[in-house]
């Protein structure tokens, strides 16, 4: 556990020094517990459902149901496994229906069932059907059952060139008809791994990729188009409630919502999760239905994040019609990638992890734990809310008045992101956003931060990071930032003067800090990276390629190289993520990774890459499928040196040794 929590380090909400803080804070109200597994279960978890009889049900993408009995570890505390089914096709998905389970294969909903109660299924009936190409990226996900009693799943894209739907439906949600019919609900979906309910509504989430900039939540009704236009072949098919074609989307790198003002149908999402900031794998959700058994967020979601191992908090309200809120760090120090959550009978979080291949930060191939609340009330920022001129913030228990006043207590700003073709976005179109007053509530639960209205900006994530709050015993929040995703401005009366506690007096000329998208991802020649073949080399002394291998490595994990020369090296990336290669004095390969950690909303203008003394020379991030020459003069001093990619995440896995020779 400890490995697990030094190689976390990890979201930028854990600022400076309070990471440290929060790492061992988080234990004191959110504790995880470990659910033993026999080691002759390989338990990646691709589906979990709590039994009314207190069993946990767990699918695995190995293609078996295990049943699983003490998941709370009462009494001797350990639990007992019950394979219920076995040689599925990796599913991704489960659902117990009382007398039967409902499971999601590559290419069926199968219908599985124990008719002689021996407690394995012996009816492995297939419920729905559609067509496979064959592309190892076509996953399936679901069924999941909605309040309403309808049934829905979604069927990943392919990877062809970054995503594309060989098959018919590829891209979509469909209802699921308890007949076997599906009917075609909306698409643009890139990689649906996660879906449900929340307070009536669909909402899915998505990870970053081609036409996805970042991470996101989206609300999802019948006729939508959330991205993605891969799924827009099959918009002219019968049934089908889309009308957008693949030449209706413009792919002009500007912000998703402002393509979606003038293109009916696409759908800005509700939520941006910062990428490497706030995870970068998003997973799994619940919404907090426990009426209090799990602390003070009652109504939230809680969702889950494969890469980084660790479960962040969603708080959503609708203005003017639309959904848009805020998301929080949480909870890190789970033992593998994260996809699935489901609730307790006793209102505690199973968490469901796999690796799966692609690596985490949690070291773990796999693993089952359980997320329980202590019974202590953590000091966070409870949720935030739109105001005419700004934001309110409710805290989880009173403010000191004094400290939450005070102008440097806080620090707003607001990014976007590209929607173009190309895999994943920088940050780009940074403003700082000024406060002008701060308003704080008698009891010390509330604060109002004022802004002047025209520098709020609609579909623009909104930073508001509240270093400088204390409580009333001055402990700092155990969060201390959150990223308020803004499509609609609250009505309202704007804040008078008169009702400020404090007035900020120098407020930032915000236009002096605007960053153009042009200015976000550049790719000019540096000391430290030089992309084309000097033209004092008549050629290279020598020639490397490197490439990359699923599970965060490099093919190659040690190269040789003679001291002075001249050497280029070829960095192929094979992997389905984005990765840099950066080469670091000896010993210092860890510090840079973690220094590029640090960057937080700079990290991807600057590639990742830290402006360190121990940085020799790196390439720029490249993009999956994609490659990109560096040329240097090997260093004089003979000896091991590293290179590595700084990829927040990939760091404390992906590094070899560059061997320098006389």
């Amino acid at each position: 556990m400890k490995n697990i929590l030094l190689t976390t380090l990890i979201t930028f909400g854990y600022v400076g020094a309070q990471a440290q803080s929060a790492q061992k804070k988080e234990d004191d109200y959110y504790r995880i517990i470990t659910i033993p597994i026999p080691e002759n279960i390989k338990m990646e978890v691709g589906g979990l459902q709590s039994l009314p009889d207190g069993r946990l049900a767990a699918s695995t993408r190995r293609g078996e149901v295990w049943l699983i009995s003490n998941p709370y570890l009462k009494g001797d505390g350990r639990p007992s496994f019950k394979r219920f089914a076995s040689g599925l096709h990796e599913p991704l998905g489960l659902l117990y229906r009382g007398k039967d389970f409902l499971i999601s294969q590559r290419g069926e909903v199968t219908r599985l069932e124990d008719t002689n109660n021996d407690g394995e299924a012996d009816v492995y009936e297939s419920f729905a059907k559609w067509p496979l190409s064959g592309n190892y990226h076509q996953y399936s996900y679901g069924p999941v059952k909605l309040p309403n009693g309808e049934m829905i799943v979604t069927l990943n894209l392919d990877w062809v060139g970054k995503g594309a739907s060989q098959s018919k439906w590829r891209g979509w949600m469909l209802k699921l008809g308890e007949d076997g019919k599906l009917t075609p609900y909306a698409t643009g979906l890139r990689s649906p791994s996660a879906f449900g309910s929340y307070k009536g509504d669909i909402f899915y989430t998505e990870n970053q990729g081609d036409w996805v900039g970042s991470g996101r939540m989206t609300h999802l009704e019948k006729g939508d188009f959330a991205g993605n236009p891969a799924g827009l072949r099959w918009s002219g098919e019968e049934g089908s409630p889309v009308k957008l074609k693949p030449e209706d989307i413009p792919d002009t790198g500007e912000p998703l919502y402002d393509v979606a003002k003038r293109t009916p149908g696409l759908k800005a999402p509700a939520i941006w999760f910062p990428h490497t900031i706030i995870g970068i794998s998003t997973a799994g959700f619940v919404e907090d239905a426990t009426n209090g058994a799990f602390g003070p967020f009652a109504g939230q979601m809680f969702v889950g994040d494969q890469g980084h191992s660790i479960i962040s908090r969603v708080d959503l309200e609708k203005v003017n019609g639309v959904w848009q809120g805020a998301v929080f760090p949480f909870r890190e120090g789970f033992m593998s990638g994260i996809l699935r959550l489901e609730w307790g009978l006793d209102g505690s979080i199973f968490v469901g992890q796999t690796s799966r291949g692609w690596s985490a930060t949690g070291k773990s191939e796999f693993g089952i734990q359980r997320l329980v609340w202590t019974g202590k009330m953590p000091f966070e920022m409870k949720n935030v809310r739109s105001m005419p001129d700004g934001f309110e913030i409710t805290f989880t228990s009173p403010v000191d008045k004094a400290a939450a006043a005070a102008q440097d207590a806080y620090k707003l700003s607001s990014f976007t992101y590209k929607y173009h073709h190309t895999y994943g976005s920088p940050i780009v179109n940074t403003n700082e956003v000024p406060l002008k007053g701060i308003i704080v509530s008698e009891d010390g639960l509330k604060v109002r931060l004022v802004v002047d209205p025209a520098v709020l900006r609609k579909g623009y994530v909104h930073e508001i990071k509240a270093d400088g709050v204390r409580g009333t015993e001055g402990n700092a929040l155990l969060h201390n930032t959150g990223y308020y995703t803004l499509n609609e401005i609250a009505g309202g009366a704007p804040a008078s003067s008169a009702q400020f506690t404090t007035t900020v007096k120098a407020a930032v000329d915000h236009s002096a800090h605007t960053m153009p998208a042009s200015e976000t991802n550049t790719t000019a020649v540096t000391a430290k990276r030089t992309a084309e073949m000097p033209a004092s080399w008549t050629k290279p002394d020598q020639v490397i390629i490197i490439g990359t291998v699923p599970g965060l490595k490099f093919d190659i994990s040690e190269i040789q190289v003679k001291a002075g020369s001249k050497v280029k090296i070829v960095f192929n990336n094979n992997d389905d993520m984005l990765h840099n290669l950066v080469i670091t004095k000896p010993g210092t390969a860890n510090a840079v990774g973690e220094a590029g950690l640090n960057l937080g909303l700079k990290g991807s203008e600057m590639h990742y890459v830290p402006n360190s003394a121990d940085v020799l020379f790196h390439s720029n991030i490249v993009e999956p499928e994609k490659s990109e020459s560096l040329y240097f003069v090997a260093p004089k001093q003979t000896g091991t040196y590293q290179y590595v990619c700084t990829f927040p995440g990939h760091y404390s896995l992906m590094q070899g040794k560059l061997k320098v020779t006389k």
